[in-house]
């Protein structure tokens, strides 16, 4: 990449969906901060910007923390940046925070940028790797089993047509690898029936499905979650933001169960014993996107924001399957062979 290129990509306008109602929720805004999905910095500006002494950007990755250094010198001291994942967030703070930010999904700045393979608006290589590291999208599709693909697209992405379009994309590989994002939403495309006005692009789950997968986004969430909750001190604020359902009900779950509300299964089960809450629910409803955020960002339409403060109840370990965290049956098959063999 060039460095006109880098200096056109550190212009490109970020708008940090559901900041304004965020900052609200936190409000007042101080001390130690740490925001692990730093991307183009826009969440790390706004909590600098409302009194936080200090804010930890993690990434992971290297694009983000290159673009960063633009700009990461005006705070001075009061901005570090770390390479790494929000799962270990934790250890990269080094000390008790008072608040942690999580963006969830894709950025922006990664859907922009064809190159990424995050999007099929434009054509670009098949890669969809978050730390531009480890099997790409196209080592995926071009050698996972058909039964694998259709569970990635079925687990990941809720994709009814999962089965066909994992045999489709079969066909067309044997022959031809499958290598950028435009032949394989064609590929897709013709599996389904033509959207009708206002209906997402027909490969739209299928792409956050492999992207899921490509990034383990969802054991990512869970350890990030948990890490979250041994990183806080008594007081503080954890706050996310999602984007499609199967995150929020993950990040719904967590914070219930941690609160101590999770809701019995039916009436028939037995009552679950009151345990002690490790966090207090802040917002007791998701938080949207207002009609001004949706005018200026539309991007911010699927959006949701939950918030939540630590309570002084020692942290503890969560069980993902406890928290409706999408998994795929090979995976399942594997974590029980792991358990059997530890007993």
């Amino acid at each position: 990449m060039t460095a006109s290129r880098d200096q056109n990509i550190g212009r490109t306008p970020h708008i940090p969906v559901l900041l304004r109602p965020l900052l609200a929720a936190c409000a007042p805004v101080r001390g130690l901060w740490l925001d692990g999905t730093f991307g183009a910095g826009g969440y790390t500006r706004g909590l600098l910007e409302a009194g936080a002494d200090c804010v930890i950007g993690v990434d992971r990755d290297p694009l983000a923390l290159q673009m960063a250094q633009a700009w990461a010198g005006e705070y001075g001291d009061r901005l570090r940046l770390v390479a790494g994942n929000f799962s270990e967030l934790d250890a990269h703070a080094g000390a008790l925070l008072d608040g942690v930010v999580l963006d969830l999904g894709v950025s922006s700045m990664q859907i922009d940028q064809p190159e990424r393979g995050f999007s099929f608006q434009k054509d670009g290589p098949l890669d969809m790797r978050m730390s531009q590291s480890g099997e790409s999208a196209a080592d995926l599709v071009n050698t996972a089993s058909e039964a694998r693909l259709a569970d990635i697209l079925y687990h990941f992405g809720e994709e009814r047509a999962s089965r066909r379009i994992a045999r489709a994309i079969v066909e067309a590989r044997s022959p031809d690898p499958i290598t950028t994002t435009l032949r394989l939403a064609d590929i897709i495309s013709k599996c389904l029936p033509r959207p009708k006005p206002g209906q997402s692009h027909p490969a739209t789950r299928s792409f956050q499905a492999l992207r899921i997968a490509v990034n383990e986004e969802f054991t990512e969430l869970v350890q990030g979650l948990v890490a979250a909750e041994r990183a806080l001190k008594p007081g503080g604020l954890l706050a996310v933001v999602t984007f499609h359902s199967l995150e929020d009900r993950v990040v719904k779950r967590f914070f219930q169960q941690a609160a101590g509300e999770e809701p019995n299964a039916n009436r028939y089960a037995p009552v679950k014993e009151n345990t002690t809450a490790r966090f207090e629910l802040v917002t007791r409803k998701a938080i949207g996107p207002d009609d001004v955020e949706l005018a200026e960002n539309p991007r911010a339409r699927s959006a949701k924001l939950r918030v939540a403060r630590r309570t002084a109840a020692p942290a503890k370990d969560v069980d993902a399957g406890t928290l409706d965290a999408p998994d795929l049956p090979q995976s399942q098959s594997k974590k029980a062979q792991t358990q059997k063999g530890q007993r």
